[in-house]
């Protein structure tokens, strides 16, 4: 039943897909190994160059939140790999923590994929949050803003893992065999949230 279900997180506004910023925390982590003390180290000595607090807070929490998803495997690939390797796994770690972006990319990005409909648009996400307020009603609690900024960064995190183009279009995305040994287990469950038409076995 609707009420038995969690609520979505929502806290993804603004940033994109954080790649540089997560570049930029590896060695942190790398020294620490706890997620509570890196993030502790991004306040302390503003390692990501912020000028504001509240954006230090906000990115700190932000990128410590999303690369905590991620196993150590991944982390690793995430340090050593190319650019489009870290934008994938971020991919990753951002469908992992916001369950809203997870269903997204695999019932209506991958969807669309799949049905030869190549291209998103505004409407395609409206319509997608519309949907989903049936059963998650604080959805319909958010303001024309926050609707605005969560459509806005979503499509900046597509376009920066390169699951879309600047015209929205949508190509066809190839893991690289880096990425999915570092999934591992888990890579059946994680390709459904790429444009790819790789089958999602074990």
């Amino acid at each position: 039943m609707a009420e038995n279900r969690s609520r979505y997180l929502l806290s993804f506004t603004s940033g994109g897909l954080l790649v540089n910023e997560a570049g930029q925390t590896i060695p942190v982590w790398q020294r620490e190994q706890d997620w509570a003390r890196v993030r502790a180290v991004l306040m302390e000595s503003n390692t990501l160059q912020l000028r504001t607090l509240q954006s230090r807070r906000t990115v700190s929490r932000e990128v410590v939140g999303r690369m905590s998803e991620l196993s150590a495997d991944e982390l690793h690939v995430l340090a050593t790999g190319a650019l489009t390797e870290r934008a994938h796994l971020m991919w990753v770690a951002v469908c992992r923590r916001y369950a809203l972006i997870a269903e997204f990319a695999e019932e209506v990005l991958r969807e669309r994929f799949h049905l030869l409909r190549p291209s998103l648009s505004r409407d395609d996400f409206d319509g997608f949050l519309r949907s989903k307020a049936l059963w998650h009603p604080e959805l319909d609690k958010l303001t024309d803003n926050t609707k605005h900024k969560l459509r806005q960064n979503m499509f900046r995190m597509l376009r920066e893992a390169g699951l879309i183009d600047e015209d929205r279009s949508i190509p066809e995305v190839f893991l690289s065999p880096a990425v999915e040994n570092a999934l591992g287990p888990n890579r059946a469950d994680n390709i459904k949230w790429f444009p790819t038409s790789t089958e999602a076995h074990a």
